[in-house]
């Protein structure tokens, strides 16, 4: 098999990711615009929480933790990797299956433990029933995970980076038949919510969640399989490399647990400020474009690559891979955050201003939206320093920490929701992305030189640092000068593609300037990526 070639299987899926948040943001224009953050929206966003935040457990945690470092280094050695993949496969399936019935069950208990604000509101009842209808994807999603996980320890990215792609494109779909249909047999009609086309598009997104699941799952299954590796449906069978895999997977789902136990903790304090939910879902959104495109491609890329060279004694090259991983991605995700920082209102104005969203909601939304990126940077060394834990097989220590950066989520945005309202989730959320950093940054010490950045990597991203505080100064004036433009219907989107135009073209130019990166080796990188 081919080396991967970090930087361009990066790009690849880097690439791809932008395009699917591209269209992610169409699609939350469009939810925006049709429900704004009324009932109809958080109860929505509450339902599709729920598979996501299990999904989170079994894909990113059982299958991109666990079962990929296994798979990769069967793959190096020959040792029967489509007998591993297929039974995984096959006890995943048959795991989740019995999951899935449980959660449709009892989803009313799952909705008191996502929202309980919601409790006595009609927005309980119209949750409950999205989630019953979304709660499959679940299952496709995470058999999805698996197929991707072989697709990328291969080095072949390009399909399972595509996936999400139609999600938000059935969701686009749904969304403008929802719409369309005048008075639908709505299944919340009758729960005393009013705004009829809100309801329908409602509905219609609920029961797109599952289509869309079945969709990605069909795309990666069949693009693993022209890779050489059929996974089908059998009966499950307890090897000692299930029990292997279990054994390693239990520690990685908990940890995954506990970071969405943070995620929970936010949305809990949300519940109980109308409108809160939606604030921090679209803030969410914002800030999980440069996260996405930048901290999930480097850790699907940085994953498999680690894994091949720790297998192969390869401790430089192991190094070398985690350094130029954190000089990317930091390179990317430091401007990122300056940007989020000093323009939230003309992001959120411009993208989700409008019809139902209105102008008290763009200003809670900004403030979320200057929060999160304040750790954006940590979210995305997260997804850098994790794989060097995971190509060991270790996933207990990152639970542990994962369980103390819990603890400080919680023990910050509970008080503060009681003094400064919603906003205390956020803080929360962002300052134990922190603390998370520096315990994995710690801990990763005992793995000695394949765990350190080399003194490039250090001396780069302080560069990078500085160049993007430039850019922030010029973004600052920019959007002053140009206030009058992005308030002006028409003109907003020209103004705003403007500015942003502004950040990039300064940072650029900061940054080459400064050393903190070469726009040669990017252009480099991407010509092998379409190889």
């Amino acid at each position: 098999m081919k080396p991967i070639r970090l930087l361009s299987g990066f790009l690849t899926v880097g690439l791809w990711t932008m395009l699917s948040r591209i269209m992610g943001f169409t699609r939350d224009i469009l939810i925006a615009g049709y429900l704004g953050a009324g009932p109809v929206a958080e109860a929505f966003l509450v339902a599709f929480s729920l598979p996501n935040m299990f999904r989170r457990f079994f894909a990113e945690g059982a299958f991109n933790t666990a079962f990929v470092p296994m798979f990769s280094k069967r793959l190096e050695t020959d040792d029967a990797p489509q007998r591993f993949a297929q039974e995984t496969f096959a006890g995943m399936a048959f795991l989740l299956a019995l999951f899935t019935i449980a959660g449709v069950v009892a989803m009313p208990a799952l909705v008191a433990l996502m929202a309980s604000g919601f409790v006595g509101d009609p927005r309980f009842d119209l949750a409950v029933v999205y989630g019953r209808l979304a709660f499959p994807y679940i299952l496709f999603i995470s058999l999805a995970a698996l197929a991707s996980g072989v697709l990328n320890a291969t080095g072949r990215f390009t399909a399972a980076a595509a996936a999400p792609l139609l999600l938000n494109l059935i969701f686009i779909l749904a969304i403008a038949i929802g719409a369309a249909l005048a008075r639908p047999p709505s299944v919340a009609l009758g729960l005393g919510l009013e705004a009829p086309v809100g309801l329908n598009v409602g509905d219609a997104l609920a029961l797109a969640v599952p289509v869309a699941g079945l969709a990605q799952l069909a795309l990666v299954w069949w693009a693993a399989r022209r890779a050489g590796f059929s996974l089908r449906l059998s009966r499950p069978r307890l090897t000692p490399e299930m029990r292997r895999l279990a054994v390693v997977a239990g520690p990685a789902m908990l940890a995954g647990g506990v970071v969405q136990i943070n995620l929970l903790v936010g949305r809990q304090v949300a519940s109980f400020f109308e409108g809160a939910i939606a604030w921090l879902s679209y803030a969410d959104r914002l800030y999980q474009l440069p996260l996405g495109v930048v901290g999930i491609a480097i850790g699907v890329v940085l994953l498999p690559d680690l894994s091949r060279r720790l297998g192969a004694g390869d401790d430089a090259g192991g190094q070398d891979a985690l350094s130029r991983a954190a000089e990317v991605s930091m390179a990317l995700t430091i401007p990122s955050a300056v940007a989020l920082v000093v323009i939230p209102t003309p992001l959120v104005s411009v993208l989700f201003g409008r019809g139902a969203f209105d102008a008290d909601d763009v200003a809670a939304t900004a403030l979320a939206l200057a929060v999160y990126g304040l750790g954006l940077p940590a979210f995305v060394m997260q997804k850098v320093l994790q794989p060097v834990f995971f190509a060991r097989e270790d996933t207990r220590t990152p639970f542990r920490f994962a369980l103390i950066a819990m603890l400080v989520n919680a023990g910050l945005a509970i008080p503060l929701a009681l003094t400064i309202g919603f906003l205390g989730a956020a803080i929360g959320t962002t300052v134990a992305a922190w603390v998370m950093v520096a315990l994995l940054a710690r801990g990763a010490r005992r793995f000695g030189q394949v765990a350190q950045f080399d003194a490039r990597c250090r001396r780069r991203m302080l560069r990078s640092t500085v160049a993007a505080a430039a850019m922030g100064f010029a973004l600052w004036a920019t959007s002053v000068m140009g206030a009058a433009f992005l308030g002006t219907p028409g003109l907003r989107y020209v103004a705003l593609a403007f500015l942003v135009a502004i950040g990039m073209i300064s940072y650029a130019l900061a940054g080459q300037a400064l050393g903190a990166f070469r726009l040669s080796e990017f252009r480099s990188n991407l010509s092998r990526s379409r190889r």
